[in-house]
């Protein structure tokens, strides 16, 4: 039998999540708080297999219940009525989320993954992802990248360049290391933009920190040697960002 919480301040919303676990009642038990305290002493108490953890509870927050518990060996999952809130923190970090009002479709795919990956493996580093990119601190950016046997974390000042590959993106490092990720270069390109990463070519983002030279003829030079065409729709635009840096 699995444990599943539900933490969440709006009646409704706790109303609609139950009702969407109704299906797996022979395999599950749920039990429900209202509050960041209740929400605290119910995981450190109960240990629960999956959580599902709204952003706003009243007047704190759910990342007041992830930064005061030990307990973090569950899948997380969390719910906000917020379509920009914290979204870009949460695909920085690799944790699951869920748009209110919660439609149907991503609540069964968000529920299929827990299923299959009851413990999320390294939720605690991946926490410090989210909290991260949550506050203004002057700390390292970093990424949390899956793999076949849980995640890789790199800082973001690390990266010198994707590259894509169908439907799939090759990450190079300062180290020299090729890491494969299953999500299209688009993905990345949304996340990087603001940490000083371009497209140069639809199969190139860089990192702007990493170009050693740029020619003319429309080639850029990386600090690794790497050199890569910039296409020509790209070029002004890219000479216009080198400009500002």
């Amino acid at each position: 039998m699995m444990n599943i919480a539900v933490i969440d301040d709006e009646q409704h919303c706790t109303d609609r999540l139950l009702a969407l676990l109704e299906p797996y009642k022979d395999k599950i038990e749920t039990i429900c708080f209202d509050t960041v305290d209740g929400a605290i002493k119910g995981i450190e108490t109960l240990h629960p297999n999956i959580v599902f953890l709204d952003v706003q509870l009243h007047d704190k927050t759910g990342f007041d219940v992830l930064s005061s518990i030990s307990n973090r060996n569950f899948c997380l999952i969390f719910t906000t009525a917020y379509e920009q809130y914290a979204i870009e923190a949460f695909k920085f970090s690799a944790i699951d989320y869920l748009l209110k009002p919660i439609a149907k479709d991503d609540f069964e795919n968000a529920i299929r993954k827990a299923f299959e990956r009851v413990e999320q493996n390294q939720l605690n580093e991946r926490i410090n992802v989210l909290f991260s990119h949550l506050y203004k601190e002057p700390t390292i950016k970093r990424i949390s990248i899956p793999t076949k046997e849980g995640y890789n974390f790199l800082n973001i000042t690390d990266i010198v360049r994707c590259e894509a590959d169908v439907n799939y993106t090759h990450i190079f490092t300062i180290d020299s290391i090729k890491h494969t990720v299953s999500k299209p270069l688009k993905h990345f390109e949304g996340l990087l933009s603001n940490h000083k990463f371009f497209r140069i070519h639809n199969s190139h983002l860089i990192n702007l920190n990493h170009v050693k030279s740029y020619a003319k003829s429309g080639y850029v030079t990386l600090l690794d040697n790497t050199k890569l065409e910039i296409s020509i729709r790209r070029k002004e635009e890219f000479i216009k960002v080198c400009n500002r840096i």
